[in-house]
């Protein structure tokens, strides 16, 4: 991983526009190639990223008189221009560096579910029948190049549907199976790869994102999956 710590300036072309007027950031460069921008504030989301698979390419400064006045005036040193396989760019234009290193975490092993959250990851591919009528698990913890993805069946028509199963459902949880489901639908022997974002409990901002996403959400009562909770026998 790389950190680098300098002033910059961000513009992002693709299915949308935005820019990010020159500041101090803390720019982040995986391993696997993805790149994101960060502020001190806003807790651990980017101010914008890109994921992988995307390259990387570094330049000096452009070479035009005005843009070299500009750029000398700015005090930019390097631009970096990172395009994913869409056609998206994201452009980081470079200034003064305060802090550059590169460091070697290794492998790791990923989120380890508590025993709830893996209990009811069991329990649903178990019961396709919670998401819908003629649904079938093809594989539980399928791999994807940036991890597993909890659950990925077929739905009454065929189609794949990966799903995502947590205990308690927020915003971090949604972004990991959009990335899921972006790899997942680049793969032609996939593709359509629908998303379902399962938990006991969905945050209003989860549900808000994941509805930007077209991805499904699915409430899950873990005690009735238990069969400690027969709805029939209910009062109310």
């Amino acid at each position: 991983m790389r950190l680098l710590i300098a002033r910059c300036q961000v513009d992002y072309a693709g299915r949308l526009t935005a820019h990010l007027p020159m500041a101090t950031r803390l720019i982040m460069v995986k391993a696997d190639g993805s790149v994101s921008i960060h502020a001190d504030d806003r807790a651990y989301k980017p101010l914008n990223w890109m994921s992988a698979p995307c390259r990387l390419t570094v330049s000096p400064p452009p070479a035009d008189v005005e843009a070299v006045v500009a750029a000398q005036e700015s005090g930019l040193t390097q631009v970096w221009e990172v395009r994913n396989n869409d056609g998206d760019t994201l452009q980081i234009a470079i200034g003064e560096v305060f802090h550059d290193s590169a460091h070697e975490l290794g492998f790791d092993p990923g989120l380890q579910k508590d025993g709830v959250e893996a209990h009811l990851q069991a329990l649903l591919a178990e019961n396709p029948a919670t998401f819908g009528e003629g649904w079938c698990l093809v594989q539980r913890e399928y791999l994807t190049p940036i991890g597993p993805v909890d659950l990925l069946f077929r739905d009454a028509e065929g189609a794949y549907v990966a799903v995502e199963v947590k205990r308690r459902g927020e915003i971090d949880g949604v972004e990991q199976l959009t990335r899921y489901l972006d790899l997942m639908n680049a793969d032609p022997l996939l593709n359509p790869v629908r998303g379902v974002f399962a938990a006991q409990q969905i945050k209003p901002q989860a549900r808000t994102l994941a509805g930007t996403r077209d991805i499904d959400c699915l409430l899950v009562d873990y005690n009735a999956l238990r069969g400690l909770d027969n709805a029939e026998e209910r009062l109310f």
